[in-house]
């Protein structure tokens, strides 16, 4: 087995793209400022365990509950919409997260690290490239990812509060783009 730095180096990219957890910050910015705590290390371990558990099982997964790929993209597409519409409205319409005061696994951990796009990504790039340089780069994806929510906070100081609101809508109105996209891209009439 040997490793292809290029392929590791493309993957990388995309799914860095596809995460896009530098757009993402006023999302989990947004969710620290209604007293839901974000655990960096655990939400950042959970999205990884997703999606190599996807990388290697998604596809069986989803075919043991009769779900099709576009099934489960339309579904986590709902879910951003939802969150778009919170960021953009100033709404809240996620309450008491995983049964605590913490946000970590949902939405973080998923739909927003490991959401619909990212499984339905690792599933395509499996077509084209090895399966070690998708792993490799989902664990390089997880560093980075780690790294960026920890820093959140000192991000968002860096910014400020106007920029934030600023921030917050114009990401809420992208993530809302992001939906309707991989709704449309994957819903079958």
């Amino acid at each position: 087995m040997v490793l292809n730095a290029k392929e590791i180096f493309s993957v990388s990219l995309i799914l860095f793209s596809v995460i896009d957890i530098i757009g993402s910050i006023p999302i989990v910015l947004d969710i620290k400022n209604k007293g839901i705590k974000i655990e960096s290390g655990k939400a950042t371990l959970v999205a990884g365990i997703i999606m190599i558990l996807f990388l290697f099982f998604g596809d069986n997964v989803l075919a043991l509950f009769g779900v099709d790929v576009n099934s489960f993209a339309v579904a986590g597409s709902l879910i951003l919409f939802f969150l778009g519409i919170e960021m953009v409205l100033g709404v809240t319409l996620f309450k008491d997260v995983d049964g605590g005061n913490s946000g970590s696994i949902v939405p973080i951990a998923f739909p927003i690290i490991a959401g619909a796009g990212t499984m339905t990504t690792i599933i395509s790039l499996r077509a084209e490239y090895e399966t070690m340089s998708i792993l490799v780069s989902i664990l390089i994806n997880v560093v980075i990812i780690y790294f960026i929510l920890r820093s959140s906070n000192f991000i968002g100081r860096k910014i400020g509060k106007s920029g934030l609101a600023v921030l917050r809508k114009v990401f809420g109105i992208i993530l809302l783009s992001i939906a309707i996209k991989l709704f449309k891209e994957n819903i079958i009439l």
